[in-house]
């Protein structure tokens, strides 16, 4: 008992040199209300967020304020609580960590999340330091641990963007650098339908290759500046890690369809080198799956990878093909006759 006490009193003194509040009734923070909520609906799924600060619920709705609920899941909650401790300077980037049904997301003593990936449920601790800093609020402590959930539970995410044209949906698939997000907006811009540009999501009950995305935004590489004049003078968006990118929102690019949903029945897997003609090619199944089973190996619950795993059988029935491109206008026209054919085959 005295051993517990000391331990209980070192741990309280270097709090106390943190600045963190621990009451002495209430040292685990259980009892801080949560008293102001809403419910957003991230790629169509239904998420209470319960917090004390009503800048976490702004910072929410500029994620997800618009989205309509879509799918008929039990709703995932998050509890954010604020407390007016550490510094006001923007926290170092998140250490992510799980094991079994738990994730970590950890920045600093003062601002950290725990996911729990069984019970579609996560609660996290920040400060002024990240409500001040709204980007790192948004993408580390909103965006992440409820994507994580939905990634979990509802979807399985692909690594992949996702068009449709004539009614025929593809996924545009490669390694990081090939270009899928370019491509996609070179669809986009020639009259294809837009869904999403890179994180595709495999939607886990629909027995079919049905996906789910963030059709709202563009994500370029600086780079992209040279191939699409219409981004010129868009600047970076701020992050504490990652790859720097140009997050655009549909609504500021004119004639652009977007659609939050799509069927999958095309599978191509980019291929840029310096070539003098587009062409399309058979491309081997196994591989095309091992590169879709990658999605799933990183979610350490047993149980949820198997339901995983189920939901990537969708995938095994659309046609798989690599595309070997390094002129965009010969791309499209490649992809547009392979759409073409496609919804042939469909009606």
């Amino acid at each position: 008992m005295i051993e517990l006490e000391q331990e209980r009193s070192i741990v309280a003194a270097e709090l106390a040199e943190q600045d963190v509040d621990m009451p002495n009734d209430d040292p685990l923070q259980c009892k801080v209300p949560l008293n102001l909520k809403a419910t957003f609906y991230p790629l169509g799924f239904s998420v209470e967020i319960a917090t004390n600060s009503q800048e976490v619920l702004d910072a929410a709705a500029e994620s997800w304020g618009g989205m309509r609920h879509r799918y008929m899941r039990p709703t995932l909650r998050l509890y954010v609580g604020v407390r007016d401790s550490g510094l006001v300077a923007c926290p170092p980037a998140p250490v992510v960590r799980a094991q079994r049904h738990l994730l970590s997301i950890i920045a600093d003593s003062h601002n950290h999340a725990l996911c729990d990936l069984r019970e579609g449920f996560a609660y996290m601790w920040v400060n002024r330091g990240s409500i001040r800093h709204r980007n790192y609020l948004r993408y580390h402590f909103l965006e992440a641990p409820t994507l994580v959930l939905i990634s979990t539970l509802y979807v399985v995410p692909i690594h992949a963007a996702c068009v449709s044209r004539y009614g025929c949906g593809m996924l545009l698939c490669g390694p990081s650098g090939m270009g899928k997000s370019t491509l996609a907006y070179a669809c986009a811009r020639a009259g294809w339908t837009y869904t999403t540009d890179d994180g595709s999501q495999l939607l886990l009950d629909a027995g079919r290759a049905y996906f789910v995305g963030n059709s709202r935004q563009f994500r370029f590489r600086p780079s992209a500046k040279t191939l699409f004049p219409e981004l010129h003078g868009r600047s970076l968006t701020p992050r504490a890690q990652g790859k720097p990118s140009i997050e655009v929102p549909v609504s500021e690019l004119p004639s652009i369809v977007a659609a939050d949903e799509a069927a999958a029945h095309c599978a191509i897997f980019l291929n840029r080198q310096p070539t003098s003609t587009a062409e399309l090619r058979p491309f081997s199944k196994d591989i095309a799956m091992d590169y879709f089973r990658e999605s799933v190996d990183v979610f350490p619950p047993e149980a949820i990878s198997q339901l995983q795993r189920d939901a990537l059988e969708y995938l095994s029935t659309i046609q798989c093909y690599e595309l070997r491109y390094s002129d965009l206008p010969q791309a499209l026209d490649q992809l547009d006759l392979l759409a073409r054919n496609c919804a042939q085959s469909l009606t």
